[in-house]
């Protein structure tokens, strides 16, 4: 996951990839340290998908550009545009089942 650091890095990561992922995180925060390689295993399976993270202590700005209001906050952007928002207590196997279905109808021919 590259860390992004900046708000002008998230939004610049977002605007570049056609499948950027955004993980928000905070460093006591129990729930994301546990579901995060959780996450980074199911998007094993997602080449195209690019992963960043967001430590929100480090930049608190990230709530209000992307409308946080807890942590972890899972966000998939599909050609800059929010797919997929998952937020605090994430049952992974239904995360896994709507990366899995934008994802088939985003690369299919």
């Amino acid at each position: 996951m590259k860390d992004l650091t900046t708000i002008e890095m998230v939004d610049e990561f977002i605007q570049e990839n056609k499948f950027s992922f955004v993980y928000v995180s905070r460093t006591n925060c129990s729930v994301c340290h546990a579901l995060l390689p959780q996450v980074k295993e199911v998007l094993s399976e997602f080449p195209l998908i690019n992963q960043g993270f967001v430590n929100a202590d480090q930049l608190e700005e990230i709530a209000g550009r992307l409308s946080i209001f807890t942590v972890p906050a899972l966000l998939l952007f599909i050609d800059g545009k929010e797919t997929i928002r998952e937020a605090r207590f994430v049952p992974i196997e239904t995360f896994e089942e709507k990366v899995r279905k934008v994802y088939q109808l985003s690369t299919a021919d």
